[in-house]
């Protein structure tokens, strides 16, 4: 898998991830589903297939008690 194969919903998350400081200021689903209009089911699943199809791109991780996610897209 490659970032081509990234469905218009988890390109667009993958960019404003890119464009965000989720390292010091902690990620939110939440948030994240409001901001795009959709789901929290939604978010995680993009997340998930982003993490498979762009791993190259995405690094998630867990520090200070909560997730932190740095993107290069």
């Amino acid at each position: 898998m490659a970032v081509v194969d990234l469905t218009d919903f988890e390109s667009r998350l993958l960019k404003w991830i890119s464009a965000s400081d989720f390292v010091e200021v902690a990620w939110s689903t939440k948030r994240a589903a409001e901001a795009f209009k959709v789901k929290e089911k939604e978010v995680y699943q993009a997340l998930a297939a982003i993490s498979f199809k762009a791993r190259e791109h995405i690094q998630i991780f867990y520090d200070g008690g909560a997730i932190r996610i740095v993107a290069d897209y």
